[in-house]
């Protein structure tokens, strides 16, 4: 009996002696939804590091609760390199001279030369398509630039500082970092610090439905960033969207929203979905990011607002063939009851009721037989959100919502693990 508890003592000294000497592993999780613009970013003056847009743009941000980019970052002494998994493949970080340029910008800021120093592990997953149009980049860059920055104890040493270091990742991504209604700045100055995302509205000012049509979830033909060199070096129809356009939408846009004016909105967001993809076109060699079920959306959008004597849905289309539509709450029910029927639609259980006099008018002007079933891919349900949830593990401080998906003993990904989006919170 001695003996046995002599080799039971001895055992919990060495695991003693192993747990002080091990390295700490500080690891933080962040969610941030994508954005969808309203009026767009297309085409840069600086490609490089400082990633500079030609035309400022204003977005809304996605309920982070119903789609999202998720983020684990850690840091340890133990870790011998930055190391990177998406979506549950890993990737080399240093062949993302973007993914790089972020890491290093909040390294720069970093008060602690010691904690700088250390190596980070990322695990960050989607809940929705990546490289197909629905921002994806934009989401994850924003959770990767908090997370670090929340990690390496970073804050802004200016207003909107942050989202220049998003923007570096990924233009679209610094309008991630807050919620609503959110505005990217072109800015003046060389360096970039006054090209930053600032909210215009908040989320709770006015409720806004969106019901995001996947028509194809692949990987898109033409990246954002080709098609933009492309479209700035020969569409003539993109200067004239610079200097005429871009600017007047935004302030009308703006006022319509802080109005709650939605005929207003909805005519604006499409028509400048419209011009993007105009510009497209009119690139030579021609882009082509909508294809035939995109189309049709559009058709069946306008025949619901003729119908409806109003604008009750509005389309917009990023650089990729899926839409995202806008509604009101109150119209939201009929404007999916009919996407239903058109579309060919699985039940959400969020479709109201419409008359067979409505379906009839609206096939009238739609002009078309409804689509074949799967011809949409997928349908998410979202609305306006809010920026970023954070959780720092370690300290406990944070959305407690939020579940690691790195094991914060080995500092790996955890190896169970599904992106289970939580319950918003309580009211």
């Amino acid at each position: 009996l001695v003996v046995a508890c002599f080799a039971v003592l001895l055992n919990l000294l060495a695991f003693s002696r192993t747990s002080m000497s091990a390295p700490k592993v500080h690891y933080v999780t962040v969610r941030t939804g994508p954005n969808i613009a309203v009026v767009k970013y297309w085409g840069k003056r600086d490609a490089g590091p400082l990633n500079l847009a030609c035309n400022a743009s204003i977005s809304l941000t996605m309920d982070n609760t119903d789609i999202c980019a998720q983020t684990t970052v850690a840091t340890s002494a133990s870790f011998q390199e930055d190391r990177l998994w998406l979506n549950g493949t890993e990737e080399k970080v240093a062949d993302s001279k973007r993914i790089s340029g972020v890491l290093a910008q909040v390294r720069q800021r970093c008060k602690d030369p010691a904690v700088a120093a250390q190596h980070i592990h990322i695990v960050s997953r989607n809940s929705f398509p990546t490289a197909a149009g629905l921002a994806s980049s934009a989401a994850g860059f924003a959770a990767l630039t908090v997370a670090v920055a929340k990690l390496l104890g970073v804050q802004d040493s200016y207003p909107g500082e942050l989202t220049t270091i998003a923007r570096m990742g990924s233009g679209s991504a610094c309008r991630s970092l807050s919620g609503g209604l959110v505005k990217w700045h072109l800015g003046e100055k060389d360096d970039g610090t006054d090209s930053i995302a600032t909210q215009e509205a908040p989320e709770s000012h006015w409720p806004i439905d969106m019901t995001i049509l996947v028509a194809n979830a692949a990987k898109k033909h033409t990246s954002s960033t080709s098609g933009m060199q492309n479209s700035i070096k020969t569409s003539a129809l993109m200067a004239h969207r610079v200097k005429f356009c871009v600017d007047d939408r935004i302030e009308r846009l703006t006022k319509a929203f802080l109005e709650r004016d939605f005929n207003t909105f909805g005519q604006i967001t499409m028509q400048d979905s419209n011009q993007f993809h105009a510009i497209c076109l009119d690139s030579f060699p021609p882009i082509f990011y909508m294809n035939d079920v995109s189309k049709q959306v559009c058709r069946l959008v306008a025949a619901i607002n003729e119908v409806a004597g109003e604008i009750i849905a509005a389309y917009t289309f990023d650089a990729g063939p899926n839409a995202v539509v806008f509604s009101e709450p109150k119209n939201t029910p009929r404007v999916r009851a009919l996407f239903k029927h058109f579309l060919s639609l699985p039940a959400s259980g969020s479709e109201g009721e419409v008359s067979a006099d409505e379906i009839a008018a609206v096939a009238k002007a739609f002009g078309f037989e409804p689509l074949a079933p799967g011809q949409v891919q997928k349908t998410y349900l979202t609305q306006v959100g809010s920026g970023p949830l954070v959780l720092d593990h370690t300290s406990g401080e944070g959305d407690k919502r939020l579940t690691s998906l790195l094991d914060p003993e080995t500092g790996l990904p955890a190896e169970e693990f599904s992106l289970q989006l939580p319950e918003p919170a309580a009211e």
